[in-house]
């Protein structure tokens, strides 16, 4: 059984390969396995207002160009003292803000959100500074059958100085007061334990078990 995972992100397909290991009946095929290279249509695909339209709208463009059973999430960081920002922008959230030019991608674009991010919080006291990673995956198999959606969700506070080498995205910048480091600084067990990323929750050992069940179900439609 073959599983389309449409993510771009490198970080993130790593991660969801580990997890989804366990099932040796299911083959996780990234954008490159099958062939679908960039076209400048994808940056449309997130144009919408929730994180639920954007991996719906990912997950039914990626699946009509293979065919196959295909999984997309949109992911991002939502703090409370920005009324819930950057959320859905957080992959571009320096550059909607004209912090950073257009053409910055990779670790450099990592870079420049988490600048924009923390001068943004700047005057704002650590207890003020709660903010939960937030995912939300889509699941999309044949014209016939219904999207199935995972959430998850991960707590954290942001803090100014980064710590921790691993991870991607905001991880150096995101507390977890349980273990008393970032997500950067965690093992990848721990992440998992904790929720990192929420991605991890929406795809980690309970969730990856209801999905590969429900991916099993729609192959068979």
């Amino acid at each position: 059984m073959e599983l389309l995972v449409a993510t771009r992100n490198l970080g993130k397909m790593k991660e969801i390969r580990r997890i989804l290991a366990s099932f040796p009946d299911c083959e996780v095929l990234g954008l490159e396995d099958v062939g679908i290279e960039y076209h400048s249509r994808e940056e449309g695909l997130e144009s919408f207002e929730t994180f639920k339209e954007n991996a719906l709208s990912k997950a039914n463009y990626f699946s009509g160009l293979s065919g196959l059973l295909t999984v997309a999430d949109d992911s991002g960081i939502s703090v409370d003292a920005l009324a819930g920002e950057p959320g859905v922008r957080s992959r571009r959230f320096a550059l909607d803000g004209g912090s950073a030019s257009f053409d910055l991608a990779g670790q450099a674009l990592d870079d420049a959100n988490n600048r924009h991010l923390i001068e943004s919080l700047r005057g704002i006291p650590s207890k003020g500074r709660t903010a939960r990673y937030v995912c939300l995956a889509a699941l999309v198999g044949n014209q016939n059958s219904k999207p199935l959606f995972f959430r998850g969700e991960a707590l954290g506070l942001i803090v100014d100085i980064p710590a921790g080498s691993g991870g991607f995205g905001y991880d150096p910048h995101v507390f977890c007061e349980e273990l008393g480091r970032t997500y950067a600084q965690m093992t990848p067990e721990e992440k998992e334990e904790q929720g990192d990323m929420a991605f991890l929750r929406t795809f980690g050992k309970c969730r990856a078990l209801q999905l590969l069940k429900r991916v099993r179900k729609l192959a068979r439609k």
